[in-house]
């Protein structure tokens, strides 16, 4: 998860833990952060501290590199493009939308400022994502 906010990051954290699913969440606070992450370079070189991830959840808005840099980086990189990204934003700007769907962006979620109304995002996304949906497997793990 790829979050600046803390409330929101929380919020995610305490649903899935409540959700029958036990899933690893790996947290990045910017863009930067994310791209050292998924490149596995600075603190994350070592693989054990930045494996894979299955799934990407993606802010927009994120101090330093934004999310819109993050999200062409990986949709570019030819061992990242398969991993699906999801972005889970405030930002209900239809140039934002548009741009991240033309840059491959497999969902766009924004981010509801209503407490029940965030619950059931994030309840969805993790059913859709994690119980309906196919994800592609990782071509280094099948070694």
């Amino acid at each position: 998860m790829i979050e600046d906010s803390n409330e929101d990051f929380e919020a995610f954290q305490r649903y899935v833990r409540r959700s029958p699913l036990t899933i690893p969440i790996y947290r990045c606070v910017n863009g930067d952060d994310a791209l050292a992450f998924l490149y596995r370079t600075d603190r994350y070189a070592d693989p054990q501290s930045a494996p894979r991830p299955g799934l990407i959840l993606l802010d927009l808005n994120l101090p330093g590199t934004d999310g819109r840099e993050v999200l062409r980086k990986i949709k570019q990189d030819e061992t990242l493009k398969l991993v699906p990204v999801i972005i889970f934003t405030t930002s209900n700007n239809p140039k934002d939308i548009e741009a991240c769907y033309r840059q491959g962006v497999n969902s766009y979620i924004v981010k509801p400022m209503n407490f029940a109304r965030l619950k059931h995002s994030i309840e969805s996304l993790i059913d859709y994502w994690f119980n309906t949906t196919v994800l592609p497997i990782d071509p280094m793990e099948q070694r």
